[in-house]
């Protein structure tokens, strides 16, 4: 337990730093809304625009001109925001103890891998809900002054579970880099670059048909803020294998970790 407040108190400062530059999005965001609410013209300009790019972008399910099509658009910027920071939190919170020259220190502690493991992965979890109730609030104090109806708020809530899926799942991923990868330099690197080709994935997956397969390895595609706007719910299905993904990811950061020479 002694781990798991030290670690939290250790990462206040990351949380307060990703939760700032998302809030300076979502501000700038409901900002230049203002330029798009109401405006007919805006219409045209998205009809004008190639259908390939309307695709990769997941356009074509919005009204720019209302906050819940608006918010459909940004729900991409959530998605990658927050599964750069679960993943940087997942890897980084691991191995962070060998580049800081400190795990010699934690083996020598009376406790098991396992459980400075656990310690660690239930403060980057904490930081993952933390993010995602920041993300959701000042969504809320953002655009209070357009007077955003229910279907807005449920909209909403609805992109801000899909936020914490996504984030469970690039967690996962990153504590499995962090504890498997030898050259633990390279696990944020490594995280951050699956999270990359994944969204490239899910932007070719839309725009080439015969590419549709692809969607199944990305979890962005899980979770298409137009499927959600849609049928106003999550995938059963992709909520199973996004399940699956975190529970095979985290067993295998346990095993891995337990078998392998850490640095010191």
């Amino acid at each position: 337990m002694n781990i798991f407040f030290y670690e939290l108190k250790a990462n206040v400062k990351s949380l307060l730093i990703w939760s700032f530059i998302i809030g300076l999005l979502i501000f700038m965001a409901a900002a230049k809304f203002s330029g798009f609410v109401g405006d007919p013209e805006m219409a045209k300009i998205m009809d004008s625009m190639p259908p390939a790019v309307l695709d990769a972008l997941s356009m074509r399910a919005f009204n720019l001109t209302t906050i819940t099509g608006f918010y459909g658009i940004m729900f991409i910027y959530f998605g990658l925001m927050g599964a750069i920071a679960a993943a940087m939190w997942g890897s980084g919170i691991i191995s962070k103890e060998e580049r800081d020259k400190t795990v010699e220190f934690s083996l020598v502690l009376p406790v098991s891998r396992s459980r400075v493991i656990t310690a660690k992965a239930l403060t980057a979890l904490v930081n993952c809900i933390a993010f995602v109730l920041i993300t959701w609030a000042i969504s809320l104090l953002a655009v209070r002054s357009y007077s955003p109806d229910q279907a807005f708020y449920d909209f909403l809530a609805l992109e801000m579970q899909a936020m914490f899926a996504i984030e469970l799942i690039f967690l996962a991923i990153g504590l499995l880099l962090g504890c498997a990868m030898k050259q633990y330099k390279l696990s944020g690197s490594a995280a951050v670059g699956i999270i990359l080709a994944t969204y490239f994935m899910s932007v070719i997956s839309a725009m080439q048909k015969d590419l549709d397969f692809l969607k199944y390895f990305t979890p962005f595609k899980y979770f298409d803020a137009g499927e959600l706007l849609q049928t106003g719910t999550l995938d059963g299905a992709y909520l199973l294998l996004s399940a699956t993904i975190v529970v095979v990811c985290v067993a295998a950061a346990y095993w891995f970790y337990n078998k392998r020479d850490l640095y010191i």
